[in-house]
């Protein structure tokens, strides 16, 4: 079973990713609600993907993805931001991350962009 991380500052985000997950036999092995929990959990939990947030308190998605990358250039990421983020998607995938999903998602959407990148 793959171990996900899901990297959201929104509690609400990270119930209804959960939700997903967990209703196709992905397991969360943690939540972080910003950018530097997110590198301290990835380092300590080493899960098989990242789920992370653009836009989040005291250190943001690309900030943290760069520093995941940096330990880790294996590292698989995918990308979730609000609409009108474009240039910010776009550096974001150029830093490494593999996919990015624009919320609000549909769960085939989260689903399809998770089976690609593991």
């Amino acid at each position: 079973m793959n171990k996900i991380l899901i990297c959201d500052d929104s509690a609400f985000m990270r119930m209804m990713i959960k939700e997903v997950l967990k209703t196709n036999e992905y397991k969360t092995i943690g939540e972080a609600v910003n950018g530097r929990e997110g590198i301290e959990k990835y380092n300590e939990l080493k899960p098989d993907l990242v789920l992370m947030d653009l836009t989040m308190p005291e250190m943001n998605g690309i900030t943290a993805l760069k520093e995941i990358i940096k330990n880790d250039s294996q590292a698989k990421i995918i990308i979730l931001s609000a609409m009108g983020q474009q240039d910010k998607v776009d550096e974001a995938l150029s830093c490494g991350a593999k996919d990015f999903i624009v919320k609000p998602f549909k769960p085939e959407r989260l689903l399809e962009a998770i089976k690609k990148v593991i």
